[in-house]
């Protein structure tokens, strides 16, 4: 592909290597999340929300669990100023959420932002100017002391206006385009806003470092995040903060990295919808302190509803490979694969187990809202005995015979082939039924009467072609006392090589489920099924549909 040759390394790594965040192999704690949904998010969206929209919006990110909201650049439109005045002034905003406007390091700008924000219970007033050589070169052509004089000012006019509204202020400030920005320069101009702010325990500053676009690779943007922390002034009086896009595809990487590198906030979207590429995506890199065994502190139990309810508002679409949000994110239609969930979940049915384990499934459907038996394993012509046996009886308590999953995987999938089409339970059902309990009748076992002598002698009364005969035969049970009858009646000879039995529920009046399996000389197993509430009557019933299959397929042969 041509034009590689126009591009070249335009990120600074720092003067000082820092790779401490290598020694660490996970996070122990949850980051502090502040979502950017409706200021990142909402201006990335071909259509805008409504104020409306941004409303319930807001409302969704507060019962999430988000405790910072980042909801506007209130001095950009009338609708971004409107909607903050709204949620002041209809008391939406809980005593325990933060809302978070942004401004640029312009005076008329930030003034018009503390306007908005008077009256908001607790607020952080977000200022940014741009560091990158880039952007000082080409943009604003100014030196790096012009630039570091911008955010000075910016920082000074916040403190001074945040004593002149109502409500609990407190300050960020992001250097912009970090990644094009010497990181020793970056540190020092965060340094000189900090001067500025004066930070205290009880007041801390944020300093966000944004990939604004992103253009290195993840451990690059640790080995900065970590030089950053070791660097600032203040650090225990300042929250470390990453705003991650997702240019190059490393969004949550990104964010992971740097979190392990020392950061402790993170700025991002639902689903990482965001400008360009997008921003970083919440939702998988909280999903992923919760399959590590770590409290997110955010909830995605109703994961469809929050799913169904950003689509709505937003008009974009999850991916049906989205992580942990995504339709078939937890579904499994490869036969190895299924057989290996099945016998996982068998596995924990039969233990007790607490612990996660299931192979393939990295968290439990059940924490987001999923289910066992319409989301994890699905059928199609790619599917296996193990899942399709799985399907059966998650579904309808049909538990088959080890030697009988084999055939019916391959009736399934060649059903699913033949119509390239997945098969839903139902439709696996019933072609499970017109196999084993419906095929086409050479006979019928209209009724049975037993008498106990020495064994059991069985009456059985047998109709075919609209004649009926009764004939008798004695066995060591009512079922062998059937099978010999059957025999005599047709002059075959078979052995009744397979015999199960379960019942479908619990209740008290729970229904049988039987199944029988027979062979001839070639070895090959017929196989009936029955159900009744009388276990005898299914087991009789079973034989009967194993005999008219092997019957019946022994026909197709001569034909």
């Amino acid at each position: 592909m041509k034009g590689f040759d126009k591009y070249q390394k335009s990120y600074f790594m720092p003067p000082v290597p820092c790779y401490d965040w290598v020694k660490k192999d996970c996070i122990t704690k949850a980051p502090v999340w502040c979502s950017v949904d409706l200021r990142d998010g909402n201006q990335a969206l071909i259509e805008p929300m409504s104020l409306e929209e941004k409303v319930e919006y807001f409302q969704m990110l507060v019962k999430i669990g988000f405790k910072e909201i980042e909801v506007g650049f209130p001095a950009a439109s009338e609708t971004e100023y409107n909607f903050l005045r709204t949620l002041i002034e209809r008391n939406l905003i809980p005593e325990d959420v933060t809302v978070q406007v942004l401004t640029q390091a312009r005076e008329h700008i930030i003034r018009k932002t503390f306007e908005a924000v008077d009256g908001a219970p607790n607020a952080i007033v977000h200022v940014y100017n741009s560091t990158s050589v880039a952007q000082r070169e080409q943009v604003f052509r100014k030196s790096k002391e012009e630039i570091k004089q911008i955010a000075v000012d910016g920082a000074k006019l916040l403190k001074t206006l945040a004593s002149e509204v109502k409500g609990n202020i407190r300050f960020e400030y992001s250097p912009e385009s970090f990644h094009g920005t010497e990181v020793d320069y970056a540190v020092e101009v965060c340094n000189a806003v900090l001067d500025v702010w004066q930070p205290t325990a009880e007041a801390k500053a944020i300093i966000n470092i944004p990939s604004t676009v992103e253009n290195a690779m993840p451990h690059v943007f640790a080995s900065q995040v970590e030089y950053v922390s070791k660097n600032l002034k203040y650090r225990d009086n300042v929250v470390l903060s990453l705003h991650p896009h997702n240019d190059r595809g490393c969004g949550v990487a990104t964010a992971e990295l740097g979190v392990l590198a020392g950061a402790d906030r993170l700025e991002g979207t639902l689903f990482g919808n965001g400008e360009r590429t997008g921003n970083l995506d919440i939702v998988t890199v909280a999903m992923n302190l919760h399959a590590h065994g770590v409290d997110s502190e955010l909830n995605f139990e109703n994961m469809q509803e929050i799913k169904e309810t950003y689509e709505r508002l937003t008009d974009m679409q999850v991916s049906m490979r989205e992580p942990y949000a995504g339709e078939l994110v937890f579904t499994a239609f490869s036969g190895s694969h299924q057989d290996a969930i099945s016998k996982g979940m068998t596995h924990r049915e039969n233990t007790g187990e607490y612990t996660w384990t299931v192979p393939y499934l990295p968290i439990d459907p059940k924490d987001v809202g999923r289910t066992y038996d319409s989301d994890v394993i699905r059928i199609n012509s790619q599917s296996g005995k193990g899942g399709v046996a799985y399907v059966l009886k998650q579904n309808f308590g049909i538990v088959l015979p080890d030697k009988m999953r084999e055939e019916v995987g391959y009736l399934m999938k060649g059903v699913s082939d033949h119509a390239h089409a997945e098969l839903s339970p139902e439709q696996m059902l019933d072609v499970f039924k017109k196999e084993y309990a419906e095929p086409k009748r050479t006979f019928q076992i209209v009724e049975c009467h037993f008498v106990q002598d020495d064994g059991i002698i069985a009456k059985v009364t047998i109709s075919q072609d609209g004649e009926t005969e009764t004939v008798e035969a004695r066995g060591n049970g009512r079922l062998n006392a059937v099978n010999n009858a059957v025999k005599k009646y047709f002059d075959i000879s078979y052995t009744l090589d397979e015999y199960e039995e379960h019942a479908l529920s619990r209740n008290s009046s729970a229904r049988a489920m039987a199944y029988v399996g027979i062979t001839q000389d070639e070895k090959k197993l017929y196989w009936g099924i029955g159900s009744d509430e009388d276990i005898i009557k299914a087991s009789i019933e079973a034989l009967e549909n194993a005999v008219n299959h092997m019957i019946e397929v022994k026909k197709d042969k001569i034909r």
